[in-house]
């Protein structure tokens, strides 16, 4: 079991930057893909960014060069730094831990933090 929190959300302006950062509780932490996706307003959640435990990490396509995930399993956190930031990237972020043991799949989230990019 895993509970996961996030926070770092808040109202920007284009251009600015924000940090947002996924604490973890339980145990096996490093044993697990930690993503970070997002949901607009009638839209669907999609795939931001993803760490995979062994040290791989994917972007959307939106977010290259822009965004960047790391993970200190010290810290058993998961942050997200979003440079650059655009309106479309107004959402609420979610934090995702993801793993597949023998077969059965694990996926914990947390609630969501809301990011607002707005002039």
């Amino acid at each position: 079991q895993v509970q996961l929190v996030e926070s770092g959300g808040g109202l920007v302006q284009p251009g600015e930057s924000l940090r947002l950062s996924c604490s973890a509780s339980g145990s096996r932490f490093s044993l697990y893909d930690m993503g970070w996706y997002r949901q607009a307003p009638g839209k669907q959640r999609e795939l931001v960014a993803a760490v995979i435990s062994g040290g791989g990490t994917n972007y959307a396509d939106s977010v290259k060069g822009r965004f960047t995930i790391s993970q200190d399993n010290a810290k058993k956190t998961v942050y997200l730094q979003m440079n650059s930031l655009k309106p479309e990237d107004t959402a609420v972020y979610y934090c995702n831990a993801h793993r597949v043991l023998f077969g059965v799949t694990n996926d914990y989230w947390g609630q969501g933090t809301q990011v607002t990019v707005s002039p």
